[in-house]
């Protein structure tokens, strides 16, 4: 792990290929300590505001070691790449008014044609049909926010990931707990989708926090509104559109970022047929340079205006 300077914000960077965190190595018997050290540990993960590195909001994690020397790979076979995505989920990607496709992965696929000076095209289908599309070679490449599964990995090979999605706390801004996190929720009741991830890695990290499952999230934030909980516990990505909306006057992230890749994922890929290994290669090189140069950092913004990190 080596900290740096990098576009006046200090870094943690994390290598791909050890993307298990810190406190996701946590016994989860340490209870609420262990929460708490947890959010200590993700800090890292994040782009932090010491005194000399102020950034007045937070980049994306960095993913790639972007000081380690790196040689541009040989993808001189590689002439265009047809890239395949959905239009129903925005911010991520969705069809505009006018009928052009748009969205944090659309334009992330289009800055990667740039960098890698290559051909692209991106075409919409139907979010099951996608995995079909790309073994027929109706396309080249999936960039619509993939999630391996053990099933598809059978027949895909994946980019290193691009982005992450980490867990969040939320509260209303006037029933904020004065402690730190995770000390000022010790005795607050959290909501949490029933079944859900989230609420695993409670029983797993905080086993001593007070929760009420729900069946939905919109349960969830109802309840938080009409003040039934002190808290909501769930997809940071998720939450951060919702306090976007009406509820960002009422309501806050509270607390850090909770990352743990064995119960959130490892991050959004890009999928390719096995056989194009060189195309994999070219975009990981890709989204590394995306990544030093701050782009990914600066679409994110672009997308998503309640941070989520």
């Amino acid at each position: 792990m080596v900290y740096r300077c990098l576009n006046n914000k200090l870094s943690v960077m994390v290598n791909t290929e050890q993307s298990e965190t810190l406190f996701s190595r946590l016994r989860p018997t340490m209870g609420v300590a262990s929460l708490r050290v947890a959010a200590l540990c993700a800090a890292a993960l994040i782009f932090v505001q010491p005194a000399q590195c102020q950034e007045p909001r937070a980049a994306m994690p960095t993913l790639f070691d972007v000081f380690a020397p790196v040689d541009v790979p040989d993808y001189g076979t590689v002439r265009q790449i047809r890239f395949l995505t959905e239009t129903d989920y925005p911010p991520l990607h969705f069809m505009r008014s006018d009928g052009e496709l748009a969205g944090f992965n659309v334009d992330v696929a289009r800055a990667l044609c740039v960098e890698l000076k290559l051909q692209c095209t991106i075409q919409p289908w139907r979010w099951d049909r996608l995995s079909e599309a790309l073994e027929t070679d109706a396309g080249d490449a999936i960039i619509a926010s993939v999630r391996p599964t053990r099933e598809a990995a059978a027949v895909q090979i994946y980019s290193a990931p691009y982005y992450v999605t980490p867990a969040r706390f939320v509260t209303l801004k006037s029933n904020v707990p004065l402690q730190a996190p995770v000390d000022g929720l010790a005795t607050k009741t959290i909501g949490v989708v029933a079944g859900s991830a989230h609420e695993a890695y409670l029983k797993a990290a905080a086993p001593d926090l007070k929760r009420e499952v729900f069946l939905t999230l919109a349960e969830a934030e109802t309840a938080l509104l009409a003040q039934k909980i002190d808290a909501l516990f769930g997809d940071g990505l998720t939450l951060s559109l919702w306090l976007g909306q009406d509820q960002g006057a009422t309501s806050q992230f509270y607390g850090e970022a909770y990352f743990d890749n064995r119960f959130f994922g490892e991050g959004a890929r890009i999928a390719f047929r096995p056989e194009d290994e060189t195309m994999r290669i070219a975009v990981n090189y890709g989204l590394r340079q995306l990544s030093a140069k701050g782009i990914l950092t600066e679409l994110y913004w672009k997308y998503f205006p309640v941070g989520f990190y």
